[in-house]
């Protein structure tokens, strides 16, 4: 009875997932306040022990350490700490990287819509601040950038930016709506949990949230956001759009999608065709030809605008 008495009591727990931050982990945690009941710091089999070192040098009782055996990346050691923040009670969940690039002091900002019940889910914006913008590393931004884009597409949450943003929070209700197994074990993971939010109807908001550069290095690889991140951006557009407009309901939009690519596609195919053979005939292309291309390409374009702005403005405010 005495230690359901503490679940009860638990409402906002700090998820930190720890992977060689060794030398900034101890900071991090200390810096939390005290609105926070519980921090649990997963050891995704860090190869400088960053567990082992925080439990050494810190007697925090809000403290708690799960060790992986073996490293199952970023997204591996967050599903870890949701899974043991649901089972002690917790009713806001916030996940922090250990790297110290998050000011901690703004906890309360972040969950601030969450307990207004305004927002499911809020994560951190980088970008409101321009003068801060101004300050991030180029390839940051540049990276961001395309990266945003290809979130918003996948995801369906338009008005979301800087998704890689690891400073987030969500509500144990939506959280337990998430079927967490599916969800990308790496860095995909941010991008990923936004895809499996918009199925499950939560709402998200932006928080604008300043990061600290400091000398720490990214074990994010470059290849994986060349080539697997569009990948995987594309599998959850086509999942997206296929669970949304056909699976779970059928509109005006279900229909200007096909058809509109069917257009395009034709209007592209007549045109290329029309001006390869022309230069191989040395032949003018006919009138009746030409109309047809501009016709089939115009109304294709028209009808997939339409569908995108159906698809943005469908969880707008």
């Amino acid at each position: 009875m005495k230690s359901k008495g503490k679940l009860q009591v638990l409402q906002i727990c700090v998820v930190i997932p720890a992977f060689k931050v060794k030398s900034q982990i101890l900071e991090v945690v200390k810096s939390i306040g005290p609105e926070v009941q519980k921090i649990i710091v997963v050891d995704d089999s860090c190869p400088q022990g960053s567990g082992k070192y925080l439990k050494s040098n810190i007697n925090d009782p809000r403290v708690e350490v799960i060790f992986h055996k073996e490293n199952l990346g970023v997204g591996g050691a967050v599903k870890t700490g949701y899974s043991r923040a649901l089972e002690l009670g917790a009713q806001i969940i916030v996940k922090i990287d250990g790297d110290g690039q998050m000011d901690t002091t703004r906890i309360s900002e972040l969950i601030e819509p969450i307990v207004k019940g305004s927002a499911d889910y809020t994560k951190g914006n980088r970008f409101f601040d321009v003068e801060v913008v101004r300050a991030m590393p180029k390839i940051r931004i540049i990276g961001n950038l395309g990266l945003s884009f290809f979130t918003k597409l996948s995801s369906g949450y338009w008005q979301v930016f800087d998704p890689n943003n690891g400073f987030t929070a969500i509500a144990s209700n939506e959280l337990k709506s998430i079927p967490m197994s599916k969800i990308d074990n790496r860095y995909f993971f941010e991008s990923d949990m936004l895809f499996r939010l918009n199925l499950a109807g939560a709402t998200v908001e932006d928080i604008p949230m300043p990061a600290i550069y400091n000398d720490e290095k990214s074990n994010l690889k470059v290849s994986r956001v060349l080539i697997e991140f569009p990948l995987k951006h594309a599998r959850n557009l086509v999942k997206r759009i296929a669970y949304t407009y056909y699976l779970r309901d059928f509109n005006l939009a279900s229909i200007e999608l096909p058809l509109g690519t069917v257009l395009l596609a034709l209007g592209l195919g007549i045109g290329g065709f029309s001006w390869v053979t022309g230069i191989i005939n040395q032949t003018e292309t006919r009138p009746g030809t030409l109309i047809l291309f501009l016709t089939c390409t115009l109304v294709g374009i028209q009808l997939l605008l339409s569908f995108f702005d159906f698809d943005i403005n469908r969880r707008s405010k």
